[in-house]
């Protein structure tokens, strides 16, 4: 690939904030409301922004160290075991097929959330009138025309993105720096409407579903998993690393992205808080929404709407260019399955892109069956623990180079530096593995999920095999372009 006609510094930021500030900022402050108190929201916030920080600094040390190993977090599971092994092989596939499954929930809560704020233009989307019944099953109409217009988005977005990557970057770019600025406005208007009694008690005990008392920690616990789907996508830029016109970039990207998305995090959540009560933003379906509509009447509400979907849109451009590149490069390190491999004269992987979306579709089936705020919720939790077991490799894997100290020769300085840093990853990876799987269902779900690839595993080793992998350096043929 031309470098010189890669992506830039700007575009890869564009593509970092746009997929981290999606679907989180207009649904979370809901979502987590309901499992901690304003102290628990804050204190999850900071600490998910610190963890996560830790494990970008990670990921941008090793786009610099290891610039072969491209397209994303989950390529580094393989450099932890022997080269050419099975351990090594399998251990890739599986974080790959994980963290691909991560993409394509994360894409469809995105999808979803765009279908709610539509509704604020068009009620008929929340219409509860009953248009079909098949024995218990009852469809209702906005269930159905929910479900056409997140089919509609998915697929409009997929051939967008099949004319080029360079063009879909440029259109993901506008719609995140009018989102930014859309967001930088709603803090300064929300300012003067937040109201401190609605955060008051401060800190206070939540009920879990059993109607038990939730202490201020364990409601840290519950919220960090919720806060760290906000920052899902920090990644982006890495994984399109073999397609930037500077490795540095990649890493200044990530840096910059996660700094400019956790401010816009921290200070829509307190205004959203202080500018509803606590069960009205518990009740709410769109909280960013009605907080507007607070301050500035239906007008307003309006308004907001319309940057939610801009910015809705942006970031389903960048989950769907994301979705497709992941098992593409994964099948150039010999990783993922060959037909991965297919792409058309623009470069992009066509047959990835097909079969992610269509498995996005099926996912979109849960809109017929749940309201907007429950498919969001279900999907987000699943998604992000498919996410976190790439993350904590990532981080083995940097304490490794450590260790060993490949790549350091006598930068003695920075590898301790750098050291410190991925324990800390280490560290925030285990404690939100942990806190996200306490619930047995969610684990077996999880779990679940993450070993269903191990049916396809030995098509990948059928088409490279181990011993052959350790002459090859897991290298498949070259891409192969459509006619």
């Amino acid at each position: 690939m031309d470098r010189s006609k890669g992506l830039g510094l700007w575009i890869l930021t564009a593509l970092v904030v746009g997929n981290m500030v999606g679907s989180g900022i207009f649904m979370l402050p809901r979502t987590l409301s309901e499992v901690a108190s304003p102290a628990g929201v804050l204190l999850a916030w900071v600490l998910t922004g610190t963890g996560v920080l830790t494990t970008a600094l990670v990921f941008g040390n090793l786009v610099v160290r290891k610039p072969a190993l491209s397209g994303g977090p989950q390529i580094y599971a393989k450099e932890i075991f022997k080269p050419g092994t099975h351990a090594s092989i399998f251990s890739g596939f599986i974080s790959t097929w994980g963290y691909w499954i991560g993409n394509l929930a994360g894409n469809v809560a995105i999808v979803t959330t765009f279908a709610g704020y539509l509704s604020t233009f068009f009620p008929v989307l929340t219409n509860q009138h009953e248009l079909i019944t098949i024995g218990e099953f009852t469809l209702k109409v906005g269930n159905a025309l929910t479900f056409l217009v997140c089919t509609l988005l998915l697929w409009g977005t997929h051939f967008l993105v099949l004319r080029g990557i360079s063009g879909a970057g440029k259109i993901n770019f506008a719609a995140t720096a009018t989102k930014v600025l859309g967001f930088a406005l709603f803090i300064v208007v929300g300012l003067f409407a937040f109201q401190k009694s609605n955060i008051l008690p401060f800190a206070t005990p939540r009920l879990d579903e059993a109607g038990q008392s939730v202490g201020l920690l364990s409601q840290v616990n519950r919220a960090s998993v919720s806060t760290l789907w906000a920052f899902i996508g920090v990644e982006s830029a890495m994984v399109f690393a073999s397609r930037a016109k500077k490795t540095m970039d990649v890493k200044r990207a990530t840096i910059l992205g996660l700094l400019l998305a956790l401010t816009i995090y921290i200070g829509i959540s307190l205004l959203v808080m202080g500018i509803l009560d606590q069960q009205a933003l518990i009740n709410s379906e769109k909280p960013l929404i009605d907080a507007m509509g607070v301050i500035l009447g239906p007008l307003g509400a309006k308004l907001l709407a319309g940057l939610g979907l801009v910015s809705l849109l942006g970031s389903t451009i960048g989950w769907v260019m994301l979705c497709a590149e992941v098992p593409y490069q994964a099948a150039k390190q010999g990783l993922f399955l060959p037909s991965f491999l297919k792409v058309n004269k623009e470069g992009i992987p066509t047959f990835a892109l097909v079969v992610t979306n269509s498995l996005a579709q099926l996912f979109i089936f849960s809109t017929i069956f749940n309201s907007i705020s429950a498919a969001f919720d279900f999907i987000i939790y699943i998604a992000t623990l498919s996410y976190l077991i790439p993350y904590f490799i990532s981080s083995i894997f940097q304490l490794k180079l450590v260790v060993t100290g490949e790549t350091y020769n006598l930068e003695t300085k920075a590898r301790w530096g750098d050291g410190i840093i991925a324990a800390l990853s280490t560290m925030y990876s285990v404690w939100v593995i942990i806190a996200g799987t306490a619930d047995i269902k969610t684990f077996m779900l999880g779990m679940g999920l993450l070993f269903s690839g191990v049916f396809f595993y030995w098509n990948v080793v059928k088409a490279v095999k181990p011993e052959a992998a350790l002459k090859k350096g897991l290298a498949w043929k070259q891409p192969l372009e459509e006619e």
